[in-house]
């Protein structure tokens, strides 16, 4: 079954779950701050993204900007993204939905769609 991880506030994910719900996929939801994604999911879904690691940070977010992670980010070892990225859920882009063979990270409908053949 597919993994829905969201933050439910967050607009972007309440359309993700509009759309899979309209499109009758069925999945698990998962709250991302209640339920932080762990450093082995992290590295599970970054192989699966085929994205650069970066792509994996909510870049909008008030804790990426409080800890200035555009200017230390580009410094940083893959290693060192993934363990700051696993301490808090409100790090990670959202919403993912992680398949058996994907990793689909934020919202976009065309990708998605293409993705669940829809």
């Amino acid at each position: 079954m597919l993994k829905f991880i969201c933050y439910p506030k967050c607009t972007t994910c309440q359309k993700a779950k509009k759309w899979l719900d309209d499109n009758n996929i069925e999945y698990e939801s998962r709250d991302i701050k209640l339920n932080n994604p762990t450093l082995d999911e992290l590295t599970q879904w970054h192989k699966a993204s085929g994205l650069p690691l970066k792509k994996f940070f909510n870049t909008s977010g008030l804790l990426y900007k409080s800890l200035d992670l555009k200017n230390k980010l580009p410094s940083m070892s893959e290693d060192e993204m993934r363990n700051l990225l696993s301490t808090d859920g409100m790090l990670v882009k959202r919403p993912l939905l992680i398949g058996d063979d994907f990793a689909l990270v934020g919202f976009k409908e065309a990708e998605w769609a293409e993705k669940l053949n829809k």
